[in-house]
């Protein structure tokens, strides 16, 4: 019986630019998180499970620069990775529609990205954040 803890073949994570304010952390995250889930189901894994039964998802945050976060995006495009992305312009809108616009309205390599959600191998993901650290 082995006694290494389980590695799973896939990743979720979500980079957020280190100059966000709490409330924008948790929306942002929130947000992504969202954004992947409805892409793929799957991206959420099974859930952890509580001694009641009660199933739980696991997801990690990580923080990083700006040059960080569209180096990471970069890396994600170039890897083909489902992704969702929260640009500073979503933090004036109010809703679905005028999200969708004011991310429509920059090009890519011009988006004022704040967070990142990418999900995929282990490895990839791993790669895609490099220079990214855990939320503290």
């Amino acid at each position: 019986m082995s006694t290494q803890p389980p590695r799973f073949d896939t990743k979720i994570a979500v980079l957020l630019r280190d100059d966000l304010e709490t409330w924008q952390r948790l929306n942002v995250t929130a947000f992504l998180v969202s954004g992947l889930g409805t892409q793929l189901p799957e991206v959420v894994g099974a859930p952890y499970e509580d001694a009641d039964g009660v199933p739980y998802l696991p997801v990690l945050v990580f923080e990083g620069t700006k040059e960080t976060l569209t180096a990471a995006h970069t890396r994600a495009l170039t890897r083909a990775l489902p992704r969702a992305v929260f640009t500073s312009d979503l933090f004036t809108t109010g809703n679905d529609h005028d999200n969708r616009a004011a991310v429509r309205a920059v090009p890519t390599r011009e988006l004022d990205l704040v967070g990142l959600a990418v999900y995929g191998p282990r490895n990839a993901v791993d790669k895609t954040l490099k220079g990214a650290r855990m939320h503290p």
